[in-house]
């Protein structure tokens, strides 16, 4: 247990910091551009009007103190622990979406409940799948701006399971994703390390497989209506070893959504790699 605690503190850390960097919010960099927060200036400011918009957008960059995180399939809420801590550490108030992973549409809901309960602006956070759940998901009004860990991207009109054959993953092309007779989705546990867990201890990933949470199949399909990313600010980290999602279709996601773009060399399991740490937004 104390290894799993171990590499939970160190999930995702790097890329939600310093993207809570990039918007000037934490003193450690204060990034701010010609006296702005950077989503203020990605604004633009040509006109009276404009520039009071971006000042109005700045200021409520400042205040964000919410960040929302969505996990992906087969797994659930509690890999988000370590990221938990050192946010509510440094002052922000953190909510971790359960979702059931029964529906798209149910996952969709349980991400707006949560936002709903927000009490101002709030950054929503998901990895892989939970990518797609916050693209329909965050055209809420809390949202200020995504962020997608190694992540899908969808737009209007696609789903996961089609845009990830434009770029096949590794596990695409393996026998490892099984099925139930009920239509859910599972990694086969003998292939779980190899595939979804490389970088992790054996004990650690046969622990992570035992542990999974079934995936209804059907989630992959599920078509994204309008996308958030469309008309709000976006990261995206790429996982440049993953074998769930090709590195090449996470690129091509942010070139497409003009996404600030980090990279790390981590393979599937991005989501508890102590090399998040290290990325750069």
């Amino acid at each position: 247990m104390a290894g799993l605690r171990k590499h939970s503190i160190e999930r995702n850390v790097g890329c939600l910091r310093l993207f809570i960097h990039w918007l000037g919010i934490l003193e450690v960099i204060g990034f701010i551009v010609s006296g702005m927060a950077p989503l203020a200036v990605a604004q633009g400011a040509s006109s009276p009007a404009s520039r009071t918009s971006s000042q109005s957008v700045a200021d409520q960059v400042r205040r964000i103190r919410n960040i929302v995180l969505v996990h992906g399939a087969w797994l659930d809420g509690s890999g988000w622990k370590g990221v938990y801590e050192i946010l509510v550490n440094d002052g922000y108030n953190v909510t971790i979406v359960q979702e059931p992973e029964t529906s798209f549409k149910e996952d969709v809901a349980a991400t707006r409940r949560a936002l709903a309960q927000q009490d101002g602006p709030c950054v929503l956070v998901g990895h892989s799948y939970g990518g797609a759940v916050i693209t329909e998901a965050g055209t809420d009004v809390h949202v200020v701006g995504l962020v997608y860990i190694a992540a899908h991207m969808p737009d209007a009109g696609e789903n996961e399971a089609d845009d990830g054959r434009r770029f096949p993953s590794d596990i695409s092309k393996s026998t490892a994703i099984k099925k139930t007779t009920d239509g859910f989705t599972y990694i086969d546990p003998a292939q779980f390390h190899e595939y979804f867990a490389a970088d992790l201890s054996a004990e650690q990933a046969t622990f992570m497989a035992r542990s999974q949470v079934l995936n209804l199949a059907d989630n992959f399909k599920a078509v994204i209506s309008i996308p958030a990313w469309r008309s709000k600010p976006s990261w995206m980290a790429v996982a440049t070893k993953d074998r769930t999602i090709n590195p090449d279709l996470e690129r091509w996601y942010a070139k497409r959504a003009s996404s600030h773009t980090s990279k790390s060399r981590v393979p599937a399991t991005r989501y508890t790699s102590p090399d998040q740490a290290r990325l750069r937004l």
